[in-house]
């Protein structure tokens, strides 16, 4: 062991109760998406002391930005945050860890920065449950400068990250006539169509590509049982595993709502009712160093990089602009099961340290050998360029 991995051990240990400080102190205190004020000011307050400069509300209200500049030239290399909770469970996706990671990794490498060189971002990514953070801040440039940007997942396996798929959340809003429920031939069902349009959306699922999904609700139906409905709407989600593919399936969505509006006298519109996101570029280069850290480390059962997407996340926009990884560490059994609240539980338990310990300590070393080594930092930027066509 070098004497800057011997740095970041003893920077981070020495600090752990601070960062499991903030983990409770979040889980105390869940907040959803964009509603995160609390864990933006406790962040924000900690990195200031730990000697960054921060910047808040940079791209939309509840993000930040800690940066510190080292005195030699370097890389830029970015942890990334996040902290929203869940309604009703509150940190059952474990984002309050995934803060405390992102802040332990950050001040450790600020404390070695000016002997290595770089500059070294913490950057809080909030609202990535449904309104995409990380969205509005790609659009926003914030990670156009940026090397690398590096986070680990909690959950109830350790992992290398790998593919998401994409995800178009769309909203049907159907439109009718109201009558009394005895004279229904002097209206038009709008409950009707988004009935018809439900069943026809759900044929389409067995002529989809593999690891393709349609899930649906019916968001508004009426009010009254003897008052035929003027208005109706449905809510969908399409994942597919590109983007492309997603936005194929939506329009045959759409198709299906046509013929039941014909069908039934009625008309519709779309609107996208949540921020849509991209599926995950996977860099192999930081999923095998991410494995050695580990590795190095002493963790166990490593598994290897998902080449298929189990879900959908808003780290899929930051991979399409610079080289990015979101492994993951366990910190619960694999009965418990991810948006619980034994999984929020976990969070802050004995376990929930060592995988904070472990975590924060892995992408440190990283961004060590990415900043040290400009050989392997090239392996995988062109990697990244590679990927993106």
């Amino acid at each position: 062991m070098n004497q800057y991995y011997e740095a970041i051990n003893h920077c981070i240990e020495n600090h752990v109760n601070d960062y499991m400080t903030l983990v409770q102190d979040m889980y105390d205190h869940p907040e959803t998406g964009f509603q995160e004020f609390h864990a933006q000011e406790i962040l924000s307050d900690y990195l200031i002391k730990a000697g960054f400069t921060v910047k808040k509300s940079v791209a939309c209200e509840t993000d930040f930005i800690g940066e510190y500049v080292s005195q030699k030239e370097g890389p830029i290399i970015a942890f990334m945050c996040e902290y929203d909770a869940l309604p009703e469970v509150g940190h059952g996706c474990g984002h309050n860890l995934i803060a405390g990671i992102g802040i332990a990794a950050g001040e450790a490498l600020k404390n070695i920065a000016d002997e290595i060189g770089g500059v070294i971002r913490v950057i809080g990514t909030p609202a990535e449950e449904n309104f995409g953070g990380k969205v509005q801040m790609t659009k926003a440039g914030v990670f156009d400068d940026v090397d690398v940007a590096l986070m680990v997942h909690p959950g109830s396996k350790n992992g290398l990250g790998g593919k998401s798929n994409a995800l178009n959340p769309v909203k049907f809003e159907f439109f009718g006539k109201n009558a009394h429920a005895c004279h229904p031939q002097n209206g038009a069902s709008a409950l009707d169509a988004a009935v018809l349009s439900f069943i026809n959306i759900n044929l389409l699922r067995q002529f989809v590509e593999p690891n393709t999904f349609i899930h649906g609700i019916i968001k508004d139906g009426g009010q009254a049982a003897n008052v035929i409905p003027a208005y109706a709407s449905l809510e969908y989600y399409f994942r597919a595993p590109t983007m492309k593919y997603a936005l194929e399936i939506t329009d045959k969505a759409i198709n299906c709502v046509k013929g039941a509006c014909q069908a039934t006298n009625t008309t519709f519109k779309t609107s996208i009712y949540e921020c849509p996101y991209e599926d995950t570029l996977v860099n192999y280069t930081l999923a095998n160093l991410l494995k050695e850290k580990y590795e190095f480390l002493g963790v166990e059962n490593i598994e290897p990089v998902k080449e298929v997407g189990e879900g959908s996340t808003d780290v899929g926009s930051v991979s399409y602009v610079c080289p990015t990884i979101q492994g993951s560490i366990k910190i619960a059994e694999e009965t418990v099961q991810g948006h619980s609240k034994e999984m929020a539980a976990a969070t802050i338990s004995e376990t929930g340290k060592q995988g904070l310990l472990a975590a924060s300590k892995a992408i440190a070393y990283m961004a060590y050998d990415l900043i040290t080594q400009p050989d392997l930092l090239n392996v995988v930027k062109e990697e990244f360029k590679e990927a993106k066509k």
